[in-house]
Parts: C-alpha cells; structure tokens; sequence
C-alpha cells in the first residue's frame, strides 16, 4: 500500500480550523507534546509500517527542502 499523497479529507478548511482550535490556549510545549499524541495516535490506527515509513521519509524530505541542510 502506498501514501495517498492526493487531497482525501473532506472540507480541508474545516479540519484545518478544526486542528488549529484545538492548540488554541496551549502553551508552545503543549501543543508540540499534543501533536506528538496525534501523530501517535494516527499511526496507530494506520498500522501499516511500510505506509508510516514512506510518510516519514515524505515529512522529512519536505522538511529538509523548506529548512535547507540545517534540518540535517
């Protein structure tokens, strides 16, 4: 099974307005430790580990493409 990479939630923008509420009057490290728990929790319900795999390679390619060699 590969990453579906294309858009596949309905009414992004209401997610988006969703998650961002949600981190809404926490602290910087509140809201790190509560995206850690999400990431957690959504890979756990993925549970497919080639899936996981190719999504951290995505994350971190992208991420190391916006932040140049210092995210190295």
């Amino acid at each position: 099974m590969n990453l579906n990479t294309k858009p596949n939630i309905p009414d992004p923008d209401g997610f988006y307005e969703e998650l961002i509420g949600s981190q809404r009057d926490l602290s910087d490290e509140a809201t790190v430790r509560m995206n850690a728990r999400l990431v957690l929790l959504l890979a756990n319900h993925i549970g497919d580990r080639a899936v996981l795999r190719e999504a951290i390679g995505l994350a971190r390619q992208q991420g190391v493409a916006e932040h140049g060699a210092a995210a190295k």
